[in-house]
């Protein structure tokens, strides 16, 4: 006789557990997997699906423009977005239930409701208690809201993604790709958006110069930025909300949305008092090979704050199935891992930045160009395209991949491959471009950028 009820038990049916329990399943593992809410988590419900089918939706709005160019009469032309957004929903449902039979297809349980570990060994759900001998912890992050007077008029991205009626003026509190993406879908439906950010420039953690280019463009869209400002209230008024900020100003409008990060889900499951150690973000704290400081308990995407891009969970909880059902050990590969924000225009990068490049590396040399896309010589539209590649001095290894324009991403995607494989300036140099396309760029970069002039001391 068995001695526990199943070999994996996993809390959570984002990406990265129902990833990893098929993959173990396949293997022969008997699993288990419990979803508080529906099966698909973050990304299918959330988060880069409903959000990436809003923003095909935005960009229309530009391609109605563009179109008259071309030589096409385009008639009147209006967003309904209460008709949008039923057509989102029904695809989510759609997915919700091709993730449901596909876990049901590997022979994973499904079990509805909120699990919480009573020991390492031990889960309960709505009073009924399981066993297993591995547990694997995948309940990813939700959003956090600053703690500041009138927050509870606020609405995150989970709201945004299913208002039923369009504001006619947004405040978007954040400069993360959350913030920038909503402000774009916004901006695209014709709402007045403002964007209030507490640096000087979006997209902390990018390449200076993507931060630099994307937030122009967006200027060039219509969003307002407010930089270097703190929000400090929120008010209901007569007819709307006001955002208070630093230093005592405010923005009047008719809805508040708070973008400025997500937090790992680590909250009441019982974690800490079966000896899971968390991070000082609550996060739980793995190792190498996403165990955590309970031999038996491991955890994989958001709720480990280690690369929080649903590809990552998808990576990290297969895996782990590898490593403990297929005699297979794998640990989780976290270098040279692409990422887009799907803004307008959209992001690509991979590798390091230039700044990470100069501190980490002895020389360093810069290629960027800058230009107006073909589509717009004829459509007219002020928009420009930036690419961008950090290179070793030293080994002509390429670095980092940067680009902000049209189908950033999925130029960026092949280019990954390239730095996974220790691609050379010299081999972009030698392979031959697609023409006429703007990913032909990035194989004729000749001139390198001189060298940045060091500032003088105080």
């Amino acid at each position: 006789m068995a001695k526990y009820d199943f070999d994996l038990f996993t809390i959570g049916a984002g990406s990265g557990g129902v990833a990893g329990s098929r993959r173990a399943a396949s293997y022969g593992a008997r699993v288990a997997i419990a979803e508080a809410v529906r099966v698909g988590g973050t990304c299918v419900l959330r988060g880069c699906v409903p959000k990436k089918l809003l923003v095909y939706a935005a960009h229309f709005a530009e391609e109605f423009e563009d179109a008259a160019g071309f030589g096409w009469s385009v008639g009147e032309h209006r967003l309904d977005w209460a008709r949008l957004i039923d057509a989102k929903d029904r695809e989510l449902d759609r997915l919700n239930g091709i993730y449901v039979k596909l876990l049901r297809d590997s022979g994973v349980a499904i079990l509805e409701g909120r699990a919480r570990l009573v020991d390492p060994h031990t889960i309960e759900i709505s009073g009924k208690s399981y066993t297993a001998e591995t547990v694997m912890i995948a309940t990813g992050g939700w959003p956090s809201l600053p703690a500041i007077p009138g927050i509870e008029h606020a609405i995150t991205s989970n709201e945004a993604l299913d208002l039923k009626v369009l504001p006619r003026s947004i405040a978007i509190v954040g400069g993360g790709y959350i913030a920038v993406e909503f402000a774009g879908i916004f901006r695209a439906a014709g709402v007045a958006v403002t964007q209030v950010i507490r640096a000087d420039k979006v997209l902390r953690g990018f390449d200076e110069d993507v931060r630099q280019f994307l937030q122009a463009e967006m200027v060039k869209k219509g969003v307002q930025f407010r930089t270097a400002t703190r929000p400090e209230s929120i008010e209901r008024t007569a007819t709307g909300f006001r955002l208070v900020v630093d230093p005592g100003e405010a923005i009047d409008c008719d809805l508040v949305m708070i973008a400025t990060g997500r937090a790992p889900n680590t909250a009441g499951i019982g974690l800490e008092e079966v000896g899971v150690a968390l991070n000082k973000k609550k996060a739980v704290a793995v190792d190498e090979w996403s165990r955590s400081t309970v031999p038996n308990i491991y955890a994989v995407g958001d709720v480990t704050d280690r690369i929080n891009l649903t590809p990552v969970a998808i990576h990290e909880g297969r895996a782990l199935a590898e490593t403990l059902y297929n005699s297979n050990p794998i640990k989780p590969d976290h270098t040279n891992v692409p990422s887009a924000v799907f803004s307008q225009p959209p992001v690509g990068a991979v590798g390091i930045t230039e700044a990470q490049a100069r501190e980490w590396h002895q020389g360093v040399d810069i290629y960027r160009a800058s230009f107006r896309p073909m589509k717009h010589t004829l459509s007219g539209r002020d928009e420009r395209t930036m690419m961008k590649l950090v290179v070793d001095r030293r080994t002509d290894r390429v670095l980092g991949c940067h680009m902000v324009g049209a189908d950033a991403p999925e130029i960026i995607q092949g280019l990954a491959i390239a730095l996974k494989c220790g691609a050379t300036k010299r081999q972009f140099d030698q392979t031959i471009g697609i023409h006429p396309s703007a990913a032909e760029e990035f194989v004729t970069m000749r001139d390198k950028l001189p060298e940045p002039v060091a500032k003088a001391a105080d």
